[in-house]
């Protein structure tokens, strides 16, 4: 961790051009994130200038930006409705703390490989439903109407039908600053969109007199000043348990996205786990100066590497160059339109949607369409810290059906002198004949019905060996082994039987433990060999001696009933 401290001089103006870059792009949107947050906008500069440091210190990624988002936002938001303003500081201090503790355990668990397992389409559903609620969340502040119905799409129809209470001066600054957002980013500008767009409303509210248009003096106080630490509401801490593991769990999977975005300069991922400690580490320090919470920012790492980041000291540049905005420039920040930071947050909403990744998932299936829309719809009608914890339960259930669903049991014919031929799994066995039978797909309890249904008849043929083979299989799970030992009674039962070979030692020991070696004898199982195929062949040669001996002893049988 150290050594990536190391100032290399050759990246020292790359990384303060991309760091200043980065800070004068992202004030205002760390501000508008904080808004979301249903807090004192500072809150969003805080994380800005305490969690993105920290976090470019502990991270694995060199590149990533952690700050401010708008998916954390809206869950903060959504986490201390109800609570009233006087304590709210106290109460995001301990939401916040608990968040950093979470993701920081994660992390030191060794939790990281965890993230592979949320399926794209349920997080393409929940990013949408973000995005939704982003632009939702902005039209209070463009319109100075705020609905009291109890849902996000409640709120929207009693907005729609209460337009005639509409502030016209906010609409004007808040439809202004979309506006220009739009238009700036078709040009050689755009990296400089929000910051112009607002610079440029900031005057348009100069010209409306009387106060009519709302600004950040107005709801927030603004210090010239550092942040100083604070301690927590204990009160609200059991009620915020549950939201804080869900935001640190959004926190973390949006981080994965970015570590897997952007390699490290040697060319090699990120470690997911120390990324995980990386951003608990900020949150656990932002959160006692009253910061929201942060994690990998996607849009943050973009602009932070297109502006020339070289090392992870322009994230740590960037957080020293928005304490310099701050005390240079706090006069400018109260004069900022909350209507102009509700059209702000209204682009980040729409931008946020990714139309190419919803067609593509539409696209691959059935399933990938029934994640993606029950994430969505979890996401605009439940409280985020269900909607995810939802969302995630969904991907497993969504693993699980795809693995089970994925099990095919393949037929293998030996050629003497040849290459095996692989063909679809026998149906019924035949006469004094082997049927060597391998399973592709996952071995579990879901693909356990399956499995079964593809296994050939066993009252088809007597004197039957039905050869299994398992190489390359560490775990067969209760259910299969259940399975397995129901499978070859019935084999028994009709004077055939079942042989495992390629059964290598870890699951020689299961077998064992469970009964399964008993039920079918050593000399029905065989281990793996180093040499493909050596152990198939042993079991081909003791499987022939025991059909002959078989064929005989029926031969001998039937003589001694003749002779009768």
């Amino acid at each position: 961790m150290l050594d990536g401290l190391k100032i290399d001089r050759r990246n020292v103006v790359s990384d303060l051009v991309a760091g200043a870059t980065f800070a004068i792009v992202n004030v205002p949107q760390g501000m508008a994130n904080a808004v979301l947050a249903t807090v004192n906008p500072v809150a969003g500069l805080y994380a800005l200038m305490v969690a993105m440091p920290v976090g470019a210190i502990f991270t694995s990624s060199v590149f990533m930006n952690v700050s401010t988002t708008g998916a954390l936002s809206v869950a903060v938001g959504e986490a201390l409705y109800g609570v009233e303003d006087d304590r709210k500081i106290g109460a995001l201090i301990g939401l916040v703390m608990m968040i950093g503790m979470v993701q920081l355990i994660f992390g030191l668990l060794r939790m990281g490989r965890l993230v592979r397992y949320v399926s794209n389409s349920v997080m393409t559903g929940f990013i949408t439903g973000i995005a939704a609620l982003i632009i939702l969340g902005s039209i209070p502040d463009i319109t100075r109407f705020e609905s009291a119905q109890p849902n996000h799409l409640l709120r929207l129809s009693d907005t729609a039908l209460n337009w005639r209470s509409f502030d016209t001066a906010s609409v004007t600054i808040g439809v202004a600053t979309i506006a220009l957002i739009f238009l700036i980013q078709q040009t050689r500008l755009s990296k400089f969109s929000l910051i112009l767009a607002l610079g440029a409303t900031t005057g348009l509210a100069t010209l409306f007199q009387g106060g009519l248009i709302v600004l950040v003096k107005d709801v927030a106080i603004i210090p010239r000043s550092l942040p100083t630490p604070m301690l927590p509401d204990l009160s609200y801490l059991p009620e915020l348990i549950l939201p804080a593991i869900a935001i640190a769990v959004i926190g973390l999977v949006q981080g994965a996205g970015v570590g897997q975005s952007y390699p490290n300069p040697d060319g090699r991922f990120p470690d997911t786990s120390r990324d995980f400690v990386g951003q608990g580490a900020a949150n656990l320090t932002a959160s006692v100066f009253g910061s929201i919470p942060s994690g990998g920012s996607m849009s943050g790492t973009a602009v932070s590497v297109q502006a020339g980041a070289c090392s992870r000291w322009s994230n740590i540049f960037a957080g020293v160059t928005v304490v310099l905005i701050v005390f240079l420039f706090v006069d400018m920040v109260k004069l900022v339109p909350m209507a102009g930071l509700g059209g702000l947050l209204f682009v980040v909403g729409v931008q946020n949607v990714q139309p190419k990744s919803i067609a593509v998932i539409w696209r691959t299936g059935t399933m990938a369409r029934a994640g993606f829309t029950a994430t969505l719809v979890a996401t605009l009608l439940l409280p985020l810290q269900f909607a995810i914890l939802l969302g995630i339960a969904i991907s497993f259930v969504l693993q699980i059906l795809r693995s089970a669903n994925q099990i095919k049991v393949r037929q293998i014919s030996l050629v003497e002198g040849g290459f095996p031929i692989e063909r679809p799994g026998a149906t019924a066995l035949e006469e004094g004949e082997i049927t060597v039978l391998r399973i592709r797909g996952e071995l579990f309890f879901a693909s356990a019905q399956a499995l079964e249904a593809q296994l050939p008849e066993a009252d088809t043929g007597r004197h039957s060996v039905v050869l299994l083979v398992l190489r390359d299989v560490d775990d067969l799970g209760s259910t299969i082994i259940r399975l397995l030992s129901r499978y070859s009674k019935e084999l028994e039962h009709h004077d055939s039987k079942l042989v495992l070979t390629g059964v290598n030692n870890k699951l020689q020991g299961q077998l064992k433990r469970t009964g399964l070696l008993k039920r079918l004898s050593q000399e029905n199982v065989f281990e793996e060999q180093a040499g493909i195929g050596a152990a198939l062949n042993d079991a081909m040669e003791q499987s022939r001696i025991w059909i002959d001996a078989k064929r005989n002893q029926s031969s001998s049988t039937l003589g001694s009933e003749g002779r009768k």
